[in-house]
């Protein structure tokens, strides 16, 4: 009795594992994801910066929020931070659409941060 209540225990975890993990909100803040990649393909389109300004190694993606609008569909906003070589930051605000399997569910929306006005993450 005990090893058919392993059995049907380990099924169990097993079971609510996968779907656990195909509930999760998908992670697309990598500097080589989709967010990152068209902020960069737009704002070269825009003639606001080169491949030879930036220091491609130095760049970091947030998600500021991503909100779930379907069946494994989320909506997510992410902050792309470039950094020139000169050491200047170029912030770029994106939205877009992801799954569990892609990035790349829709097209991806930039806008340009010129100015920012405060800076919380220095308060705390």
């Amino acid at each position: 009795m005990n090893r058919l209540a392993c059995r049907l225990a380990t099924l169990l975890m097993l079971t609510l594992s996968s779907f656990w993990a195909s509930a999760k909100t998908p992670d697309c803040t990598s500097a080589d994801a989709w967010p990152a990649a068209m902020a960069f393909t737009h704002m070269k389109n825009g003639g606001i910066v080169s491949n030879d300004e930036l220091d491609f190694k130095k760049t970091l993606v947030t998600r500021l929020a991503s909100e779930k609008i379907g069946k494994d569909l989320y909506r997510q906003v992410h902050l792309v931070r470039f950094i020139k070589r000169s050491g200047e930051p170029i912030d770029a605000i994106t939205i877009n659409e992801a799954s569990s399997e892609e990035c790349s569910m829709s097209g991806v929306d930039v806008y340009l941060v010129t100015k920012r006005l405060g800076d919380y993450s220095k308060q705390h």
